[in-house]
């Protein structure tokens, strides 16, 4: 895998040719004067490596396991601001992916450049990389500038409405995946792998030209299921439609099979350090949250061992065994960050912690700075993809087994944390010290009333919802909390005066970015208030999710 090392070196032949806009961050991108060129590998490994941690960005890190989005995803609560952030949802303004659009119209450019108009896997990864950045940044604010974003002689481009860009986003993504099949076929035809990887120089994710395009059209049913809400009122989107068709053309829209074709972003201790590694001195500052513990541990769910330790109260006061799941107390969103810190342990060691919050596993997730003890991050996965098809069949888009899709998306999220029947787990306190062990016991899960499923109901789509949101742990950056403002599955924790805002509820948006407001203000005016009445309110829902 290359690094954003290597990213480094390969800046070093580009010159900076964008001033900043309203569509263009402040970015490196290449001077068509300069002598020298980027390759279309060098500008996809840009893509790859920065999808998720960017450099030079304060949010570099927001999406990454542990990172502000998994605090917004309610899988942890920070007590200490200072190391671990505020819990509060009193956004203001966002960022934005500019930077990947950028790089996806300069990856098309020069892959025009090399291959001239031929079908090539890098214009099909541009269109993908397209559609990320217009999703990552629609999805947080409505409407934003897409079908005229990407053109420098275009300073003040439209805003095209979230349906308008959705309907964008499929489409490159079709586009995409019919490049990527028509190249497949190609290279069967004259005797050549469709497992044959990308040049080892640019994708960091090392995924085959099949495996890209089983992740297009994964990532296809993502965007789908995510406009549940609208698959009603919208016929001319054909959301149902679409989504019946790549699940019943299987040869022509090739899906993720298992865990060997998730998009994962590996981490090693020289260039991309696990993230949680440096703040190993400050674990008494975050807790594993209520919302992911009162759900893993009421189901008898090993990956309540995998994610959190046992609260001191419950192991060290009152004296139950690590395996006891009452022993798991997840923290409150809705409690003061204030409240939460006077209850912990800041002490040097552990002896005397008698803390009412389970924190989260050291031995997993402090442990290792090349990320060794820790899962890699999953940008997409086969999990959640299983996860969106059952949903998409117990809301009869499609005929299907809805049933054998919520048990597929279970198994193969307790397959990637290595839990089976009788594996031994190793349960550490807050600094890593060993207390005791776990044998795992896969049954008694899948059997758990609350976990068998319940049929093509609204209780059934609760459990899939559910059970999605455990395998989104830490990963997939804002996707749990997407899906809980679509479907409000699980329950969130808001009406307590940790939550930070005037009616202590969640936020339902981001305010537009300020480069937004400030260099293309007529239209960032004339948008807000056809979608929000003049006001760019974090209280208000977006299109896709009213």
């Amino acid at each position: 895998m290359k690094t954003i090392n290597y990213l480094k070196k390969i800046i070093l032949l580009l010159v900076i040719s964008i001033s900043f806009t309203a569509c263009f961050e402040d970015d490196l991108l290449l001077n068509p004067n300069a002598s020298d060129r980027a390759t279309p590998s060098s500008v996809l490994n840009h893509l790859t490596a920065t999808m998720i941690t960017r450099e030079h960005a304060a949010e570099s890190n927001d999406e990454m396991a542990f990172g502000a989005a998994q605090r917004i995803n309610q899988y942890y609560v920070s007590n200490y601001s200072y190391y671990w952030g505020s819990n509060y949802y009193n956004w203001t303004n966002t960022t934005n992916r500019y930077d990947m659009l950028n790089y996806a119209v300069k990856l098309e450019e020069e892959a025009i450049r090399q291959y001239g108009e031929n079908e090539n896997i890098y214009s099909a990864l541009a269109k993908f990389y397209k559609a990320y950045s217009a999703i990552w940044l629609s999805q947080r604010v409505g409407d934003i500038p897409f079908s005229e974003a990407g053109n420098p002689k275009n300073l003040t481009p439209r805003f095209d409405t979230q349906k308008e860009v959705y309907q964008e986003v499929l489409a490159l993504l079709k586009d995409a995946n019919k490049i990527m099949d028509n190249l497949i076929t190609k290279q069967s035809a004259n005797s050549v792998s469709a497992n044959a990887a990308l040049d080892v120089n640019g994708d960091i994710f090392g995924l085959t030209n099949l495996q890209w395009q089983k992740v297009i059209n994964s990532y296809r049913l993502r965007i789908l299921i995510s406009m549940s809400k609208r698959a009603g009122d919208n016929p001319d989107l054909r959301i149902k439609e679409q989504f019946a068709e790549i699940i019943n053309n299987p040869s022509e829209n090739p899906i993720m099979q298992s865990n060997a074709d998730n998009m994962l972003y590996r981490y090693n201790a020289a260039y991309n350090p696990y993230p949680m590694f440096s703040n190993k001195s400050y674990t008494y500052g975050a807790n594993i949250s209520k919302t992911i513990l009162d759900i893993t541990t009421s189901t008898n769910d090993p990956r309540t061992f995998v994610f959190a330790t046992p609260a001191p109260a419950q192991y060290r006061v009152a004296g139950k065994s690590v395996s006891d799941f009452t022993a798991y107390v997840g923290a409150s969103t809705n409690t003061s960050q204030a409240e939460l810190n006077a209850g912990t342990d800041t002490k040097g060691t552990t002896d005397e912690d008698k803390g009412a919050y389970s924190y989260i596993n050291y031995k997993r997730y402090f442990s290792s700075q090349d990320g060794s003890t820790a899962e890699p991050y999953i940008v997409l996965g086969y999990s959640e993809m299983c996860f969106n098809i059952a949903e998409a069949i117990a809301r009869d888009w499609f005929e299907g087994d809805s049933k054998s899709w919520y048990d597929k998306g279970i198994v193969a999220s307790l397959d990637f944390y290595g839990l089976a029947d009788g594996v031994t787990l190793t349960i550490g306190d807050r600094l890593g010290g060993t207390i005791g062990n776990v044998t795992v016991n896969i049954a008694d899960f899948l059997n758990n009333t609350n976990v068998v499923y319940k049929g093509n109901n609204e209780e059934g789509i609760r459990q899939i919802l559910t059970q999605k949101y455990v395998t989104l742990f830490c990963n997939s950056s804002f996707e749990a909390f997407y899906n809980w403002l679509r479907t409000g599955y699980p329950t969130f924790q808001q009406g307590g005066d940790g939550i930070g805002t005037p009616d202590k509820k969640l936020s339902r948006r981001w305010m537009y970015p300020i480069d937004e407001i400030s260099y293309n203000n007529e239209n960032y005016i004339a948008s807000i208030q056809s979608q929000y009445g003049g006001n760019d309110d974090v209280t208000y829902d977006t299109w896709l999710f009213k």
